[in-house]
């Protein structure tokens, strides 16, 4: 997905569609990108083959070329270009969800439960936990660095793609991330979390791994 992005087109074609809120034609996204639909179309099905976009087609009978509605793919990475319907969304239920002062238990288990998913996706991909952990946050926009110390490796995140809501709601968010990375180690193996650092802690936003 992230190589073809690194085309420029593409990339515009990436945006555009972030954009919308409804799925749009091949022609609206060339009148948008002043591009010819030719050069639009080829790009699209490029796109559509990685699982970057999703297509409808619209049939008009015997006359005439169906017409495609091109809309960003459910999985696609979001890169931080959710409609804004969904950023109010996503505080309005972390609202919601702190104002029932949950356990950070309770919330890290309904991370663990994506963590697991998370891992059963990545390993067919690296050989080990770290690495497969490692690709996960990378994919999550959190741009992790490692740093090995004999059996022990430190993780930081050295970005929050939930910053935001993780300084309004840390108790949610953070537990959630938590959970995630937790259920992520369990499920894969070779590795325990011995300590997860949240904004509440002095020196944030990392994780310690047991590795062995």
């Amino acid at each position: 997905m992230f190589k073809a992005l690194g085309d420029n087109t593409r990339y515009a074609i990436f945006l555009e569609l972030a954009r919308r809120e409804h799925p749009v034609t091949t022609g609206e996204l060339s009148e948008a990108l002043e591009l010819h639909a030719n050069t639009v179309r080829p790009h699209l099905d490029r796109m559509r083959e990685v699982g970057l976009v999703d297509v409808e087609v619209e049939s008009r009978g015997s006359v005439g070329r169906p017409q495609h509605r091109w809309s960003l793919a459910a999985d696609a990475p979001s890169l931080g270009l959710e409609p804004s319907g969904f950023r109010i969304l996503s505080t309005l239920l972390a609202g919601v969800a702190a104002a029932g002062h949950p356990e950070a238990d309770l919330v890290a288990a309904v991370g663990r439960q994506r963590g697991r998913v998370a891992a059963d996706e990545q390993a067919p991909y690296h050989s080990s936990c770290v690495d497969g952990l490692l690709a996960e946050l990378s994919d999550l926009g959190f741009d992790p660095a490692s740093v090995a110390d004999g059996p022990t490796t430190s993780v930081a995140f050295t970005r929050c793609p939930f910053a935001d809501l993780a300084a309004a709601f840390p108790n949610v968010v953070c537990n959630l991330h938590r959970g995630m990375v937790e259920g992520f180690v369990e499920r894969w193996g070779g590795a325990e979390v011995d300590h997860f650092a949240t904004l509440e802690d002095r020196d944030p936003c990392r994780v310690e791994l047991a590795v062995g």
